[in-house]
């Protein structure tokens, strides 16, 4: 008698979570028809068209891991199912410390081949799925945006995405903590830019703190810039 192997897509189906936000996969569908935005913390609002991921539409994101949790957070709190395909670096601990909902959010770490038919399932019945973008085809990644579209979930791709709706770059500056040469890491600055097509074409920037003392996001001030010396004449 010959073993029937279940496919990967049936077997990332029976794990939990996965399952139990794919009953809302109708749900996710309506809501992408009549619109809708899952909020972000207040610091990365005004880098979006919408104040928030707004359902149906790919979202871009380079430089830091970090940021990719820290646009989980908010969505993940207020009851949105979030995964994580490709990411093994991507630690629960880190996660949880930028206030994502670990109950409400499941890692695929090592898809393999399967990485896209793992992205495209879930984004049948889960709000927000993160991917890697090392091995996915820009033919694959027009066609998974599509998915997110008609599907009404969020694609955040992690890396250059051709068919991106909002790019957002995150240049990370110096830690703070260690001005006297000793002490603890405290937290770091960060410029996040953003631009994209349609509402998102205005290219805008934000100076934030990723992280803060407790792991989470905050906005920042702009640096300051050091005053110029006029310039003097020498003379002979």
């Amino acid at each position: 008698m010959t073993a029937v192997v279940e496919p990967p897509v049936a077997r990332l189906a029976a794990l939990p979570g996965v399952s139990t936000a794919s009953r809302v996969a109708a749900q996710a569908g309506q809501a992408g028809a009549t619109g809708g935005v899952l909020p972000v913390v207040p610091a990365l609002a005004g880098l979006l068209p919408d104040a928030g991921l707004r359902r149906g539409t790919t979202v871009a994101v380079h430089g830091a891991s970090s940021l990719l949790l820290a646009l989980l957070a908010e969505a993940t709190a207020a009851g949105s199912w979030a995964a994580v395909v490709g990411l093994p670096s991507l630690g629960l601990a880190a996660a949880a410390e930028y206030g994502v909902d670990l109950a409400r959010l499941a890692l695929v770490p090592r898809p393999g081949a399967e990485l896209p038919a793992v992205v495209a399932a879930l984004l049948d019945g889960v709000d927000l799925v993160v991917a890697s973008t090392s091995t996915i085809q820009p033919s694959v990644a027009r066609r998974l945006s599509a998915r997110a579209r008609h599907r009404g979930a969020v694609l955040l791709a992690f890396g250059a995405w051709p068919a991106a709706d909002v790019e957002l770059s995150c240049r990370l500056d110096a830690w703070s903590g260690l001005e006297d040469g000793y002490g603890h890491l405290r937290e770091r600055r960060a410029l996040i830019r953003s631009r994209g097509r349609g509402a998102a074409a205005r290219p805008v920037s934000a100076h934030v703190h990723l992280p803060t003392p407790t792991g989470s996001l905050r906005a920042a001030a702009a640096p300051r810039l050091a005053p110029v010396s006029p310039l003097r004449e020498e003379t002979a």
